[in-house]
């Protein structure tokens, strides 16, 4: 292994990117390719054959991409594997999670599962904040908040006050009908899942 592929550390997302991921995942029509020379094979043709530019983009040399395309090396080392199933899956199906994310930005919201630690504000008394395991549909206008920071490239700490936000209005207000003024902010998210 070179110095270069030492040096790359291995993809990593917070847990709110990661299960949005999942979510889009779970829509896929059709398997991702699994192997690495498939996966190789099938990103080379999405980044117009540039072994170079797929290196880059994985974290490798172009020798190693080039050994892949070719089925001389199987089975990629961990960070390897990783930086290759991400790239495949986010290339994967674009017509077909696009549509599922107009859908849940326009029509249909997204259910959450999310185990983390609330606490509150609000006027007059509330409880005090807890760990709490919470499942909840999230409106239309806050998946399509939610996904069009995902787009723009934003970090998890960004996306947490929307989504507490949006727990928030669905769970704690139950859509505006209790609860009025109350705002819950979550921290220590031990686990976070949606769903299309």
């Amino acid at each position: 292994m070179s110095d270069h592929e030492q040096q790359q550390p291995a993809p990593h997302r917070g847990k709110v990117l990661e299960a949005l991921a999942r979510a889009e995942r779970k829509v896929f029509t059709r398997p991702a390719p699994k192997s690495a020379n498939a996966q190789v094979k099938f990103l080379l043709t999405r980044m117009t054959g540039s072994a170079r530019s797929l290196a880059e983009r994985v974290g490798t040399s172009t020798r190693t991409i080039e050994r892949y395309r070719a089925g001389k090396l199987k089975k990629p080392q961990k960070r390897l594997h990783a930086a290759l199933v991400e790239a495949t899956e986010s290339e994967w199906q674009p017509q077909v999670r696009a549509q599922a994310r107009e859908q849940a930005s326009t029509s249909r919201g997204m259910m959450v599962e999310v185990t983390a630690y609330f606490g509150f504000t609000c006027t007059g008394s509330s409880d005090d904040g807890r760990e709490r395991q919470i499942t909840t549909d999230i409106s239309p206008t806050y998946v399509k908040q939610i996904l069009e920071l995902q787009a723009a490239g934003a970090t998890e700490e960004e996306l947490y006050p929307i989504v507490a936000e949006a727990i928030t209005e669905s769970y704690f207000t139950e859509w505006g009908t209790r609860a009025d003024g109350l705002r819950a902010d979550f921290t220590a998210v031990s686990s976070i899942s949606f769903r299309f």
